[in-house]
């Protein structure tokens, strides 16, 4: 029985990767072991191409997809902990806090 090279895993993973980006760089957790997988699956279809059935250039394209998704997360990832270890954390809530006091205003005055 061969086993198939489904990437559907693969690109489900990369594309919650990509939208948990945008919060501190955790969609590092979801798009690395995406990578990781993808990365075996064509190593192990390379190996023995006959044990498996389906497109393998469609899976190197998720590696390849789901690869930048990972280098977008770190640099995220890595910028928020810079600005977490320099004191930037305390400008940002203070950028948070002039927004909600605006917002507060517009609402009174509507």
């Amino acid at each position: 029985m061969k086993k198939n090279l489904n990437t559907t895993v693969i690109y489900i993973l990369t594309i919650l990767g990509l939208l948990c980006c945008c919060f501190g760089g955790l969609g590092i957790l979801f798009s690395g072991p995406a990578f990781y997988m993808a990365n075996k699956k064509i190593k192990d279809a390379e190996l023995h191409p006959e044990a498996y059935e389906g497109n393998l250039k469609a899976m190197k394209t998720a590696k390849t997809f789901a690869l930048v998704v990972t280098i977008i997360c770190g640099v995220f990832l890595l910028m928020n902990l810079y600005d977490l270890a320099t004191g930037g954390w305390e400008q940002r809530q203070d950028l948070i806090d002039q927004f909600m006091e605006s917002y507060k205003e517009a609402l009174e005055s509507a």
